[in-house]
This record gives structure tokens, sequence and C-alpha cells, in this order.
């Protein structure tokens, strides 16, 4: 059994080889474990510093592509080097690597596909008040995207089964956290969660730039979640909230029309139909979400498919891949 532990990577010459140093060589149940990180176009020394500390492998994009795209170039490159289990960590030290052992448990032993480690959030002292509301937000989004019960959805250490790596497809360009955990629930896949501590804050977030930011980021991640997982959904809702609107003004205009010997009140008339052909015609939207959504779940399943098959011995799916 191998076990590749993967470390996205942009700029992080300063802090890689304190979060390197602390990866075990050894997992109980592997008999291979391996580091592989992914250089997500560092202009500084970070590619030196993993290799001074042993890195086994080496991913690189030619330009910042970010957090998400580095994180499936990783999956991409594990599996093309044979892994049977993959980790995923952060390069700044926030996760414990000595709970590594714990987080892929439940995967060695098949209790689940997919094992998000969960951080004591209301104990984060460099996390603010409103970015703790924030991720049990984004949390629950997802929990009632993926029908899952995950706690931290936003935690990027995790550890997952070769199969459930082949089956992953990240479409935000923001993260990867959200997005993998409901296609994983989307997809019958079995995901838990394990307790796991955190280390020092030693640099600020590269993906919190300012509240203000955040904020956008999050929304717009969990709008385009549930377009892109729940389109039906999410559309009828709209279409809903368009033909009561439409329906409220125009009992209105019935109420004056009746009372006032039917003069007056006609713009009424016309914002109500306005409002009811706006709901019929999301509604008809829905339903072209819903065939999409659809077709890219057969694309994905195509995909998986492809996936399974053996690789060529001189497959690389990274843009330039170094090892040791």
């Amino acid at each position: 059994m191998k076990l590749i532990i993967q470390v996205p990577c942009y700029n992080e010459e300063k802090t890689l080889g304190i979060a390197l140093a602390e990866l075990p060589r050894t997992v109980p149940g592997f008999t291979e474990v391996e580091w592989l990180v992914i250089d997500d176009g560092s202009r500084d020394n970070t590619v030196e510093e993993a290799k001074r500390h042993g890195v086994d492998h080496v991913v690189r994009h030619s330009k910042n592509k970010g957090l998400a795209a580095a994180f499936m170039t990783g999956l991409n490159a594990c599996l093309s080097l044979g892994a049977d289990v993959i980790v995923n960590t952060d390069a700044d030290n926030q996760y414990n690597a000595g709970d590594i052992p714990e987080l892929v448990r439940p995967v060695l032993e098949g209790r689940a596909d997919l094992v998000i480690g969960e951080r004591p959030i209301t104990s984060i002292e460099h996390f603010s008040p409103l970015k703790k509301l924030l991720q049990k937000l984004g949390s629950w989004v997802v929990r009632v995207a993926s029908q899952t019960d995950v706690p931290d959805a936003p935690s990027g250490f995790r550890a997952m089964s070769r199969e459930a790596a082949q089956q992953l497809m990240v479409f935000n360009n923001y993260t990867y956290t959200l997005e993998t955990i409901i296609q994983a629930g989307q997809k019958g896949m079995s995901v838990a969660s394990v307790p796991v501590q955190v280390n020092e804050d030693l640099r600020p977030s590269r993906l919190v730039k300012g509240i203000p930011s955040y904020i956008k980021r999050s929304i717009f991640t969990i709008v385009r979640i549930f377009v892109v997982y729940k389109p039906f959904l999410f559309f009828s809702l709209i279409a809903a909230i368009l033909f009561s609107a439409g329906a409220l003004i125009g009992v209105r205009f019935l109420f004056y029309y009746f009372t006032s010997g039917g003069s007056g009140h006609v713009q009424s008339l016309i914002l109500a139909g306005s409002l009811a052909g706006m709901g019929f015609q999301t509604f008809l939207i829905a339903f072209v979400a819903d065939l999409l959504s659809a077709n890219r779940r057969l694309l994905e399943e195509i995909r998986f498919q492809q996936r399974q098959r053996p690789l060529p011995e001189n497959a690389d799916t990274a843009e330039e891949h170094d090892s040791k």
C-alpha cells in the first residue's frame, strides 16, 4: 500500500520546511510513504526548499493557477504515481501532521472514501468571529447540498482513497474544499470526519485577503454550488418567488378592481403579468439546467471509467514532473 502526502505550494519557502519536517515517513498500514509538492508557479525558492527537505516528487505549474488547480494537479500526479491513498495538507503547517495516521484510518478500514480533518474552529484564536460564522455557514450549505454530515467542510486536511480521487473534478477556481465534498456525497461515496489539531499560525491566509473579499468569495462559492449541483432546486426557488410576488400583486389589483369600480391600478396588472412571465421562464430554465446537470454527471462517469484504465508506463499527467 502506497500513501502519498501532497502539499500545494505558492511562494512557501519560509514555511514549507517547517511543514515538511513534521510529515511522517512511516504510517501504520502502508509499506510506502512518499511526499509530493505542487509548485503553483512560485517565484521564490519553494522548489529548492522542497528538494532540500527530501521531497520525493515535485510537480510544477509554469504560472500561478490557484489552489483548486494545484489540488487537482496533485491528485492526477498521485494517481499516476500509483497512490492507494492520498493525503492533502497545507504548506503553512496549519494542520498537525501527527494526526495523519488517524486521518487515513477510516480509509484503510474501508469505512470511508473521503475523510475530512475537523478543526477545533471555536478555539482557534486567529479566526475572527465573522470568519468562524462563515465557516459554519459554508459547512451547513455543504451538508444540505451533499447530504453528508461534515462539521468542518472548508478544512483542507483530508485523506481519500484512490477510487475517490479518480472521481473528483473541481470546477471552482477559488478553492476545492466545499465542492469536492458535495461531489463525494452526490456520487454515493462514504464521507467521514475525524478531529484534528492545528498548529500556530505562521502567516496570514492566502485565500482570505480581507473580510469583505472573503465574504464576497464565500457568497459566490455558495451560490455557485447550488447552481452547479442543485440547479433544479435553485431555479425553482427563484421561479416560486417570482410567481408568488406576481400572484400577490395580482390579488392586489383584483381587490382594487372590484372595490373601485374597475378603474386605476393598471400598473399592478402589468407588473403582476411581468413577474408571472419571468417566473414561468425561470421554471423552464430549471428544467434545462437539470438536463445539463444530468449530462455533466454522465461525462464525469465516462471520465471515471477512463481513469480506471491502466496508464501507459510513460504517461505523466503533470505539466512538469521531477522525482528524486
